[in-house]
């Protein structure tokens, strides 16, 4: 059997009400392991709000990945306000985060690797993240992260032959397509839920798909000190 990489996200709140999502993904490529025990709902196919620059095509698919892995989460929290306070503690093999939040905030970062592990051509992009998963990261903390991993991304490119951006120029489009599927996809959120704390969660995530590329610049060069001795 594969190896897995396990990630649990449970949510308690104010009244003691309970939700708790154990998240397997294949060690090797990080792709998310679903058991759908249902059709996914209509607002899932490919075909309904399909974002604009989605290359996945209907003749070949019928559903849009994200869509359907986030159905039972979607459905869970559809009547939910996003200002609701819970408890939020996310377990992984080597430690555990807790903290009291906002659901928007809680449910932004379950949703963010749902999207990013789920095969969608755009958010694969994103996926290395999600191995070293920071529940509830500062702005700083994700461009650290991001940078890191892009720059990581051009070390692999470099030692198989390929052009390597050390400049960081396809951070920017990358924000950008990622940006656009999240704007689209809450189309999709809007349909499924009564309430807002599953859109909401959602434009949480997109502030940060805006910041990051807005902000890499100049906090690099804040940082830049840390690296003196290098």
């Amino acid at each position: 059997m594969d190896k897995t990489f396990d990630i649990s996200y449970s949510f308690i709140f104010e009244n003691n009400k309970s939700n708790q999502f154990n998240i397997s993904l294949h060690e090797k490529d990080l792709s998310i392991i679903m058991e759908r025990r249902d059709e996914p709902p209509p607002w899932a196919k490919l075909k309904e709000n399909q974002c604009l620059n989605c290359t996945l095509k209907t003749a070949e698919m019928s559903h849009c990945p994200v869509a359907a892995n986030l159905a039972d989460v979607a459905a869970e929290f559809r009547d939910c306000f996003s200002y609701e306070n819970v408890q939020v503690t996310v377990t992984t093999r080597e430690r555990t985060y807790s903290r009291t939040t906002s659901l928007q905030e809680g449910l932004s970062s379950l949703i963010g690797i749902i999207m990013v592990t789920s095969g969608c051509p755009v958010m694969d992009k994103l996926k290395p993240m999600v191995r070293f998963h920071l529940p509830f990261a500062t702005l700083q903390e994700t461009v650290f992260r991001m940078v890191s991993m892009y720059l990581m991304a051009q070390y692999f490119r470099k030692m198989e032959g390929r052009l390597a951006d050390w400049e960081l120029k396809g951070l920017k489009k990358i924000y950008a397509e990622v940006g656009q599927v999240n704007r689209d996809f809450a189309k999709r959120l809007i349909v499924a839920a009564n309430k807002d704390a599953n859109v909401n969660a959602l434009v949480n995530l997109d502030c940060f798909a805006t910041m990051v590329p807005m902000t890499a610049e100049g906090m690099l060069s804040e940082i830049k000190g840390y690296f003196s001795a290098y």
